[in-house]
């Protein structure tokens, strides 16, 4: 299997060329194409940030395997690689001083186990999200381990991983942690605070140890919307989820001069 790479892109007909070069320039340096992800030890995904998770959620956020992501440009955080840009990954492979400037190396993320209405747990690598799917507040009694925190009413909530503090998150104001904390961040979506319901009012931040469980407040609002990274799942019924951090976690290849924090700098300044 060693060597052995399957090639994940959601818009064939946009990256033809590219895919292509690609698969030339692996081939040229040792490297099997295949066509099922069982059979690869090598997972690349082309076209951005939103194909990556796509494309570990796909293939099953595989332990025995490694992911490289393709993307437009540098304003991608788990893509380290210019898809326009293919000659940089050919001169890698040839020439040993270009390996050792660039600081190839591989990287750990960490990922969410969420659990819905006590069942089978599911993988996230962003986000765990709960929302509201009518016009209608949603009611969640938030649990950190055992202790009863608080009672949430507003439009709903996201989970996050320290990588996934970037995306969905940060527009909710939420903190940008780095990705070597281990631990996950709650944040709210439009709470209300009125005598009745009083949440904190801020994201916050529990270490990796503590288990949180959002259980749905049955008031009419019983079918809300969860979202697994960018997917949503289609349920007829949720009571409760519990999410906690995996012992499981994605490598990925990763540029030593690109790190977290300079994407966040090329980002958002």
């Amino acid at each position: 299997m060693r060597n052995n790479v399957f090639l994940y892109h959601r818009n064939v007909n946009d990256f033809t060329k590219e895919v292509k070069k690609l698969i030339e320039i692996g081939e040229k340096y040792g490297f099997n194409v295949v066509n099922r992800p069982e059979d690869a030890n090598i997972i690349v995904a082309i076209g951005g940030d939103g194909a990556f998770l796509q494309a570990v959620r796909y293939t099953g956020f595989r332990q025995d395997a490694i992911y490289v992501g393709f993307g437009r440009g540098l304003n991608e955080f788990y893509c380290d690689f210019d898809i326009h840009k293919l000659d940089e990954v050919d001169r890698l492979f040839s020439d040993n001083s270009a390996r050792i400037e660039a600081g190839l190396e591989v990287r750990k993320y960490p990922l969410l186990s969420a659990s819905i209405n006590e069942s089978t747990p599911m993988l996230c690598l962003n986000e765990a999200s709960i929302k509201s799917s009518i016009i209608k507040s949603l009611a969640i009694e938030v649990y950190i381990d055992d202790l009863h925190f608080e009672t949430f009413r507003g439009d709903g909530m996201v989970v996050s991983t320290p990588t996934g503090s970037t995306a969905y998150n940060k527009s909710l104001d939420g903190a940008i942690v780095d990705p070597l904390i281990p631990c996950m961040q709650v944040s709210e979506i439009a709470s209300v605070n009125n005598n009745r319901y009083r949440t904190l009012g801020s994201s916050f931040i529990v270490h990796d140890s503590r288990k949180l469980s959002l259980r749905i407040v049955e008031d009419g609002n019983d079918y809300p919307i969860i979202g697994m990274d960018n997917e949503a799942l289609s349920l007829k019924y949720t009571d409760r989820i519990d999410i906690e951090l995996s012992d499981q976690v994605i490598k990925t290849v990763k540029l030593k001069n690109n790190s977290f924090w300079h994407k966040v700098q090329r980002s958002f300044f």
